[in-house]
C-alpha cells in the first residue's frame, strides 16, 4: 500500500476556519444530524483526513457544507483536496434527464425519505443567467407528437390549479401530483417537436411548475430537495429566455435561506434576483425589494434593511391599486416583510402591528399562509406579554389548521405547544390546549 499524501488543502481550510480538530468533527456531526444520519466523528477522524484518508462518499458533502457555513462561501471538493466522485456531477447529464430523475424520485414513496434527508447547502452553485441560456438546446426532439399552444396552456392551467391547491390546503399532497405531472406530461412535451416560439413557451411553463414544486418542498421542510427543484427551474428559465421566472426563483431561494437563518446567502440571492430583473415595474420592484429588506435584516444590517424596506413601500404605493398582484405579492405580503424586518431588528411590538395589518389585508384564498402567519403573530404577541391576545390569535389559527397539510404549519403548532407548556395552569392556556388536542395530530403535538 502506497504512503498517503497529507491533505494540505484541508489543513489550510481548517486554519482559515480557526477550528480545532474536535470543533471540526462536531460541525460535521451536526450536518449528519440535519440529514437524519447521526455521526460520531472525533479528533482522531479529522487527523486521519489530514493525513490523507478520504472520508466516505456519503460524508464528503457534509464536510464541504460544514466548511462552507463556517467560512461563508462555497467550498468545493477540489478545494478541500477530495477526489471528484465519478458520476456525481449532475451537469454531466442533460438538464432534462436530471429533471426527470428528480421527479421520479419524488413520486416514489420509498425514496422520499432519502430526498427529505438532503442537506440544505449554502455551498450550492447557483447558475448565472448567461450559464443557463440555451442549456437545453441539445434536447432531442421528435420522440413524441408535435406540441402546440394548447399543450402549453395545459401546463400553465395545471400549474395554476396546483398552486391554488397549495394555497388552500398546503403542499403535502399537491407536490407529488406536481412531480408526476412533470415526469409524465411535461418532460415528453419538452422532448417533442415544436416551433421555436412554442418550445420557449413550453420551457417557461415547465420552469414555473418546477419553481412551484420546489416551493412546496420548502413548505414540507424538504430543503435539499427544494434546492434541486429550484436549480432546475433556473435552467429551464434560462433556456426559455424567461427572466421573470429566473428572478422569481432566485427570490424564492432567498426566502428559503433567510427562513433557515442563512442571512448572508439570502441577501446574495435576493440581490441577484433584483439585478437580473428585466425592467421591473413597481409591483415587482416591491416584490424584490421586500425580500432584500428581509434578507438584509437577517444579516443584522439595520441601515440597508430599512433602505430596502422604504423602496418596497414606495414601489407598492406606486403600483396601481386595482392592478393584479404579482403572484400573491400584495400589501398583505409587504406588511409581512415589514413585520419580519422589524422583528429581526428588535422591534417586537412593531412586528406585532405589521402582522395584524397583514392579516387584515390577506385574501381569503390563502388559507395556508393565514394559518402560519396567525400562529406567528400569536408567538410575537406572547413574546411581548399579551397572553390573552396570543391565545385568541392561536384559536383563529386553529380554525383553519385542520384543512391545511403543511410542514411549516405543523412547525408553528409545535412552537405553540412549546410556549404554552410552562403555563399549563393558566385557564386560557388550558382551554386553548384542550381545543388544540382535538385538531392537532398527536405526532405534531408530541
Amino acid at each position: 500500500m502506497g504512503k498517503r499524501t497529507p491533505n494540505a488543502r484541508l489543513a489550510a481550510l481548517l486554519g482559515e476556519a480557526k477550528w480545532t480538530h474536535g470543533q471540526f468533527a462536531m460541525a460535521v456531526n451536526r450536518m449528519g444530524t440535519e440529514t437524519g444520519t447521526p455521526l460520531r466523528y472525533d479528533e482522531s477522524a479529522v487527523s486521519h483526513w489530514l493525513d490523507g484518508t478520504v472520508p466516505r462518499k456519503q460524508v464528503r458533502p457534509l464536510v464541504l457544507e460544514a466548511l462552507s457555513r463556517r467560512l461563508g462561501r462555497p467550498v468545493t471538493q477540489g478545494e478541500v483536496g477530495f477526489p471528484a466522485s465519478a458520476g456525481s456531477d449532475e451537469a454531466s447529464s442533460s438538464a432534462l434527464e436530471g429533471l426527470v430523475d428528480l421527479g421520479r424520485l419524488d413520486i416514489d414513496p420509498s425514496r422520499r425519505g432519502v430526498l427529505g434527508a438532503a442537506l440544505f447547502s449554502v455551498a450550492l452553485t447557483v447558475p448565472d443567467w448567461p450559464e443557463v441560456v440555451g442549456r437545453l438546446e441539445r434536447v432531442q426532439r421528435g420522440r413524441t407528437h408535435r406540441v402546440g399552444t394548447a399543450d402549453v396552456e395545459t401546463v400553465m392551467a395545471m400549474t395554476d390549479r396546483i398552486s391554488e391547491l397549495d394555497d388552500q390546503f398546503g403542499g403535502r399532497h399537491a407536490r407529488p401530483m406536481a412531480a408526476a405531472f412533470l415526469v409524465n406530461t411535461v418532460a415528453p412535451y419538452l422532448r417533442a417537436d415544436a416551433s421555436e416560439e412554442v418550445r420557449k413557451k413550453m420551457l417557461s411553463a415547465a420552469s414555473d411548475l418546477c419553481y412551484l414544486t420546489g416551493y412546496m418542498a420548502v413548505d414540507e421542510g424538504l430543503h435539499g430537495l427544494a434546492q434541486r427543484y429550484y436549480v432546475k427551474a433556473l435552467e429551464l428559465a434560462g433556456s426559455a429566455d424567461d427572466h421573470l421566472t429566473y428572478c422569481t426563483t432566485l427570490r424564492g431561494m432567498s426566502v428559503q435561506a433567510v427562513d433557515l437563518g442563512h442571512g448572508s446567502q439570502a441577501l446574495r440571492l435576493a440581490d441577484a434576483a433584483a439585478a437580473a430583473a428585466p425592467q421591473a415595474g413597481p409591483r415587482m420592484r416591491a416584490f424584490l425589494a421586500g425580500q432584500q429588506a428581509h434578507a438584509a435584516a437577517g444579516t443584522g444590517d439595520r441601515q440597508q434593511a430599512l433602505a430596502y424596506l422604504g423602496q418596497a413601500e414606495v414601489a407598492m404605493e406606486r403600483a396601481e391599486s386595482r392592478s393584479r398582484a404579482f403572484g400573491s405579492y400584495d400589501p398583505s405580503s409587504l406588511n409581512y416583510h415589514v413585520a419580519q424586518v422589524r422583528y429581526l431588528l428588535g422591534d417586537v411590538p412593531g412586528a406585532v402591528a405589521a402582522l395584524q395589518e397583514s392579516d387584515q389585508l390577506r385574501s381569503g384564498v390563502f388559507r395556508r399562509a393565514r394559518v402560519r402567519h396567525r400562529a406567528l403573530l400569536a408567538e410575537r404577541q406572547w413574546q411581548v406579554g399579551h397572553l390573552e391576545a396570543a391565545c385568541a390569535t392561536w384559536h383563529s389559527a386553529l380554525d383553519d389548521y385542520p384543512m391545511v397539510q403543511s410542514g411549516r404549519a405543523d412547525d408553528r403548532m409545535r412552537e405553540m405547544y412549546r410556549l404554552l407548556r410552562p403555563h399549563a395552569r393558566n385557564g386560557q392556556v388550558r382551554e386553548l390546549s384542550e381545543r388544540a388536542r382535538s385538531v392537532v395530530p398527536a405526532g405534531v403535538a408530541a
